[in-house]
């Protein structure tokens, strides 16, 4: 029985009551519609409330129910909020927390990069998720159930030249992960941590970006990245089959075994590999 259930696929995400940050754009607003078509009730949240209402605005036109609630997840007090405001609209504890809120940063190197772009990336890719989980763990512990989906980025693991706040920021969520998920062991809480490459959001446009890397960023974005609805749907199966990692495309997964096999010739060739671009 032990073996079948390591090999079968749960409905994690099927019919549950999910909170979903930064789901007023791109991979977050996939997620919510997602949800919804799964027959999920949606909380989606994001500091920017307008967006946030037109993602449920769109679950409201299939015949959905979701909620919009403001919030900034860097600040730890708007996302217990967003906790206790969820609860009173499911009318239960959540059942399924996405931390997906995120900005980009980079394009100078470290010693050029600000410190305000560092601050910037850290307080919204790891503080928001930091946020999120040390406020919904312990609810979903009461319960002994529950998900958490934290979204990282192959750049926790690439290690590119030029992206050091960026990459500082989702290696943090992509250990936090590993780390939660070792301490949730033996509980019925799932947690998964995504880390797609380049996927056609609006992630390029952030102000902490520099300007030639933002429009290189677009452009390869434009070229071979990902639609937010697949990696979204990917994701989401990879958690109702109870996978830790998830790498919704192959060029990230390529990278993730290249790098583990030979950590040390592969930095060095992808820093001599930038110098020939720039």
């Amino acid at each position: 029985m032990r073996l079948q259930s390591l090999f079968s696929t749960e409905r994690r995400t099927y019919g549950t009551d999910a909170v979903v940050t930064g789901s007023g754009s791109g991979i977050g607003r996939a997620f919510a519609l997602e949800l919804n078509r799964r027959g999920g009730r949606v909380v989606c949240a994001d500091r920017d409330l307008v967006s946030a209402q037109e993602t449920v605005a769109s679950i409201a036109e299939s015949g959905g129910n979701a909620f919009a609630v403001q919030c900034d997840v860097s600040d730890a007090e708007q996302v217990r909020d967003l906790a206790s405001t969820a609860e009173r609209w499911f009318g239960n504890t959540t059942r399924l927390l996405i931390n997906n809120a995120g900005i980009g940063a980079g394009g100078k190197p470290i010693g050029e990069s600000s410190l305000t772009d560092w601050r910037q990336a850290i307080e919204v890719n790891l503080f928001g998720v930091i946020h999120g989980c040390q406020t919904f763990v312990p609810l979903f512990r009461e319960r002994n159930c529950g998900g958490v989906i934290n979204i990282a980025s192959a750049a926790s693991f690439v290690s590119a030249p030029r992206m050091g706040p960026y990459s500082a920021s989702k290696a943090g969520v992509l250990s936090i992960s590993e780390t939660l998920s070792s301490e949730l062991a033996g509980t019925g809480i799932v947690v998964t941590v995504a880390c797609p490459s380049m996927v056609k959001t609006n992630l390029a446009d952030s102000e902490a970006i520099d300007a030639v890397a933002a429009q290189r960023a677009k452009r390869l974005m434009n070229l071979i990245g990902a639609t937010p609805e697949s990696v979204a749907h990917a994701i989401l199966n990879a958690h109702d089959r109870g996978n830790l990692h998830v790498l919704p495309q192959i060029d990230a997964r390529l990278v993730w075994r290249i790098k583990r096999a030979i950590p040390g010739p592969y930095t060095r060739a992808l820093g001599l590999v930038e110098q020939m671009m720039r």
